[in-house]
């Protein structure tokens, strides 16, 4: 079976952030199927504004791990709906909703999917600084397989943006 290394992003504002996303990792690396290869740094963020929710939220703890699986991406993606779960994230919630923990596949070797509940690479990825980030400081030369740019060119291109809109 073919091994396949992709990117996760992992985040989490209710409770204890930190704690809530390394558990998440740990839970993940129990999958005899997935190896958690690397993880990148901690990162503090603002939550994003959400059309539907008015509340203030807690400020998010983003990170990004780099596993290696043989899983196909579905059956992934299911891991990690999984691992959401028995961190306490429920299935039906309000979009833009605080949660305990928020994990999305980012990367799946160079594959593209666009399915119904799941789109690969992540459609938000070249948006997110937050995720940008991160997933520089362990694969800066990833490649999102729709543009063909590093994610180090995505995360410059969305900071040149955000100076020239400030």
């Amino acid at each position: 079976m073919t091994t396949r290394t992709a990117y996760i992003g992992i985040g989490s504002n209710l409770g204890d952030r930190q704690k809530n996303c390394t558990a998440a990792i740990d839970l993940l690396a129990h999958y005899r199927d997935i190896k958690v290869s690397d993880l990148s740094d901690w990162y503090e963020t603002k939550a994003l504004p959400t059309a539907g929710w008015t509340l203030p939220q807690p400020d998010y703890v983003n990170g990004v791990a780099r596993i290696e699986t043989p899983l196909p991406p579905a059956e992934l993606l299911s891991r990690l709906l999984e691992v959401e779960s028995r961190l306490g994230r429920p299935m039906e919630r309000q979009k833009g909703e605080p949660r305990t923990v928020d994990l999305d596949l980012l990367l799946y070797g160079d594959m593209i999917i666009d399915e119904p509940g799941l789109s690969v690479p992540h459609p938000e990825l070249a948006k997110r600084l937050f995720v940008l980030v991160p997933l520089c400081d362990i694969a800066p030369d990833a490649v999102d397989p729709r543009s063909g740019l590093s994610a180090a060119e995505m995360r410059e291109l969305l900071s040149t943006d955000t100076e020239a809109n400030r």
